[in-house]
């Protein structure tokens, strides 16, 4: 039935073509409400919510495998929603202060990029940063699926690893090695809060604080047992995901194939050449696609032939690219001049990805 509701947007909204997707809490319950693209709503403000609520309904996708939706918005504490609402703000900034910060410098950052990054390789970079795919456009997202590395613009673990290091590779010129420890901690937390609680990023930024608490300790870190206790944590938090979030399923078997399988692969492939970490790259690739081959068919009915020569192309890359991304956003606040320079080299680094995702998706 047609309802007005009021409530508090408790994420940042979600940017589609036409539509713009919000999570608003209302009371004990959060809903799901998709508005104009261009309605000026964020986080933290109070809204009122006028529209049809309804249960959300599975649904065919264009590969013939019927998605299930319901258990998909269950799995984030979602169970209704309001498709194409009248919305009016009726006060901001009620959300948490530092979250609200965080978010700002968020939108200031990517303004930044935008600005001195072309389209379509800002976008990437947005990706590949922040986990924001949707500026990608259909085409270019699609071509990534079909190469097997849309991966790294929904923030798997490898992003989240490359972030990891680069903090502690700073942290390591000026700290010790427990407070450089607590600091990084909190840096992996921030980032996550920054990019959104996903699934893989979720089980990264667990696994990477255990390794940086046993490494304080002088223990040896067992990656097997992390991503076990990583899983527990996920689980006894959200008990929904274990069923209903396909995003976990694969990150945790896609993990699960780099320690278990990845080892075997190291052997069998000793004679490929590293050269620029070619075999690291193959052995990689192949090993996660062992394990999340069965999951992929089953729930997503597409397998990329191309996955393991795109991933080798486009993986050493993918680091420099978020790097020189990364300071062209930064740089930007303090000298354009500065940004500028840095803007070229990062364009072309974002390019070759997209060119490579293109070219072998055809």
């Amino acid at each position: 039935q047609t309802v007005t509701l009021i409530g508090q947007i408790v994420s940042l909204p979600e940017d589609r073509e036409k539509t713009k997707l919000l999570e608003v809490q209302i009371e004990t319950d959060k809903i799901l409400v998709s508005v104009d693209r261009y309605e000026n709503v964020t986080y933290g403000d109070t809204v009122e919510v006028s529209g049809k609520l309804a249960r959300p309904e599975s649904f065919a996708t264009e590969l013939g495998r019927t998605f299930n939706y319901p258990g998909y918005l269950k799995a984030k504490g979602i169970e209704y929603r309001i498709s194409f609402a009248q919305i009016e703000v009726l006060e901001s900034g009620t959300g948490n202060w530092f979250q609200v910060k965080l978010f700002d410098f968020k939108k200031a950052f990517m303004k930044n990029v935008t600005e001195y990054i072309p389209d379509p390789a800002a976008a990437l970079g947005g990706g590949l940063l922040l986990g924001i795919k949707q500026a990608l456009g259909k085409e270019l997202e699609n071509a990534f699926r079909r190469t097997g590395i849309i991966h790294i613009v929904v923030l798997s673990g490898y992003n989240v690893m490359l972030v990891v290091v680069f903090v502690m590779f700073v942290l390591g010129y000026f700290l010790p090695k427990k407070p450089r420890m607590i600091i990084g901690i909190l840096a992996i937390a921030t980032f996550a809060l920054l990019v959104g609680f996903s699934a893989s990023v979720l089980r990264a930024s667990i696994m990477a604080s255990l390794l940086l608490l046993i490494q304080a300790t002088g223990r040896v870190y067992d990656v097997l047992r992390g991503l076990l206790v990583a899983a527990m944590i996920m689980v006894l938090i959200n008990p929904h995901i274990l069923v209903y979030d396909v995003g976990f399923q694969l990150s945790f078997l896609a993990t699960s194939g780099l320690i278990l399988v990845s080892p075997h692969l190291e052997r069998w492939l000793r004679r490929v050449t590293n050269f620029l970490g070619a075999r690291s790259f193959i052995v990689a690739t192949i090993s996660t696609q062992i394990a999340v081959l069965p999951l992929l068919l089953y729930q997503i009915g597409e397998f990329s032939a191309v996955a393991v020569i795109v991933n080798v192309l486009v993986l050493p890359m993918v680091a420099v690219a978020m790097l020189l991304t990364f300071l062209t956003g930064l740089a930007a606040f303090f000298s354009s001049t500065l940004a500028s320079l840095l803007a070229v080299p990062a364009y072309w680094s974002l390019q070759y990805i997209n060119e490579i995702a293109l070219w072998f998706s055809t």
